[in-house]
């Protein structure tokens, strides 16, 4: 078996890249095709707890984009599908994960001189794709045409070199400037290359297609590619962006009957999991950056503590806000507040770090908890079941749910606390507290688990009614790509 490779380029960072990756991964899976997503190098901090594949034991981290791409192509994700995963820690230092675990030499590693070390093990990873599938669909990444970043290449042409893949090229004609982005990426590459761009995609187009006329065929003369799609502006597809961002749009026509705020700290991580709660009817999502974005919350609204990178240096920001205040001020009235990993250590008393790898801090003090760092991080998979859970979060009380944990350090109760009177539920064993029934009445949960409301269950225990599964949204994006892509386009890419 050796597949067709077919890759999407873009003209910059928020083209449309990945979502269109992951409609094409589901379309050629409908045609019956064993279909695998790849991306050499992928930079954010959502990540997955995926198979390490090749027989090799244990679970590794991979991007959230290819996860999901996995998934829509009915494949089992693994960590070959997103072999190079960078997760920005600083301004000027990321985390490198190489098939799946921490490299330190890596991450210590200069940019320039990381390609050749890398690059080995990236088109390995290709080639055993390419061997066990019929196609696989290749995300590239910001524009294949940065002439400083050529020389040291390891996502774009590199990879649609080695793969022989046949590429397409999106852009962003919502920003301007559509067409002159497709020419001058097209113009900038090497003659080779522009020979593998097979077709030009506009994306979030809003209007009449024909009005385009006649600069898409002006542009077909000026370098033999044609237009193959243009895809109208489309914001309600139900499949989280790739950094996890979304807008404030709720889906059920302007009816809110709940709004969440999620804390949007400088190094928030796993955003992506709240996409689940922006597909369903009726509850609004927003950013939380300061105390006014909270001000106008009522009782029945939510504050969520989400991942972070480094839960200190976020704390330390959320202090500097007056966010803590905040938080504190919402569960007091009655207010339900949710802390998830990083979220959850933050809701603590302390965070204690003798090994340098987070940092030391006073916690929010509104679960009587403390968190030790360790050197080893806990990457695993996780099922488990609600205990009794009390007040706001009752509905959770028997629930099973399934997720994941990406974590430094280890939380358990403040022992002198406890011993003091402090009340705290255990509410599944090492993964989640609640506040017991003193000041904040169980208004305050924690956990450890990532992917809570990617659980059908867990949506319909707290909202009576079930959100668009994953499967409805998968199948939605193939259906909109095969509407608007020109007829046989699809066809001939994926042709032998």
């Amino acid at each position: 078996m050796t597949a067709r490779c077919i890759m999407v380029l873009g003209t910059s960072s928020g083209a449309g890249k990945s979502w269109l990756t992951t409609a094409l991964c589901r379309h050629y899976a409908r045609q019956g095709l064993k279909v695998a997503p790849f991306k050499a190098q992928n930079m954010s901090n959502n990540a997955r707890v995926v198979a390490r594949a090749n027989g090799l034991s244990g679970l590794g981290e991979i991007g959230s984009a290819q996860y999901f791409q996995a998934l829509a192509a009915r494949a089992e994700p693994d960590v070959r599908m997103n072999p190079l995963l960078l997760k920005p820690e600083a301004d000027t230092h990321s985390q490198v994960v190489l098939l799946g675990e921490v490299s330190e030499a890596l991450s210590h590693t200069p940019w320039h001189e990381r390609s050749d070390k890398v690059w080995p093990p990236i088109a390995a990873a290709l080639d055993a794709l390419i061997a066990e599938n019929d196609v696989v669909v290749i995300e590239g990444a910001g524009s294949p045409a940065e002439i400083n970043l050529m020389h040291s290449d390891i996502v774009n042409l590199r990879v649609a070199r080695h793969a022989k893949a046949r590429c397409l090229l999106v852009t962003d004609i919502d920003k301007g400037g559509a067409f002159a982005h497709l020419y001058g990426t097209w113009a900038l590459l090497p003659p080779e290359d522009q020979q593998r761009i097979q077709g030009f995609v506009l994306n979030k187009f809003r209007g009449d297609a024909r009005l385009l006329t006649p600069a898409p065929e002006m542009l077909q003369q000026l370098t033999g590619v044609p237009t193959v799609a243009v895809l109208p502006m489309w914001w309600q597809h139900g499949l989280p962006e790739e950094d996890g961002v979304f807008d404030d749009r709720s889906r059920a026509n302007g009816v809110v009957t709940r709004t969440v705020a999620v804390i949007a700290y400088p190094r928030i991580s796993n955003l992506d999991e709240f996409q689940p709660l922006k597909n369903v009817p009726g509850v609004r999502l927003l950013w939380a950056r300061s105390p006014a974005d909270l001000a106008g919350l009522q009782v029945s609204d939510w504050v969520i503590l989400p991942g972070s990178k480094h839960t200190s240096s976020d704390l330390a920001w959320l202090r500097q806000q007056g966010l803590d205040a905040a938080v504190a001020s919402h569960a007091r009235k009655g207010g339900a507040v949710l802390g998830i990993c990083g979220g959850l250590q933050m809701l603590g008393e302390a965070l204690v770090d003798t090994h340098g790898i987070d940092g030391n801090a006073p916690g929010l003090g509104l679960l009587p908890l403390v968190t030790q760092f360790a050197p080893d991080k806990t990457v695993v998979k996780t099922r488990a079941v609600f205990g009794q859970v009390h007040g706001a979060w009752a509905a959770l009380s028997g629930v099973e749910v399934a997720g994941y944990e990406i974590h430094h350090g280890q939380t358990q109760g403040h022992s002198a606390m406890l011993a003091g009177g402090a009340v705290l539920h255990e509410v599944m064993p090492g993964l989640a507290w609640q506040s017991g029934d003193g000041q904040f009445k169980g208004q305050i949960l924690g956990t450890y688990l990532h992917g809570l409301f990617e659980c059908p269950a867990v949506l319909h225990a707290l909202f009576g009614a079930q959100a668009p599964t994953l499967e409805t949204v998968f199948d939605g994006l193939a259906d909109f790509v095969e509407q608007h892509f020109a007829p046989q386009v699809l066809a001939r890419l994926a042709a032998a």
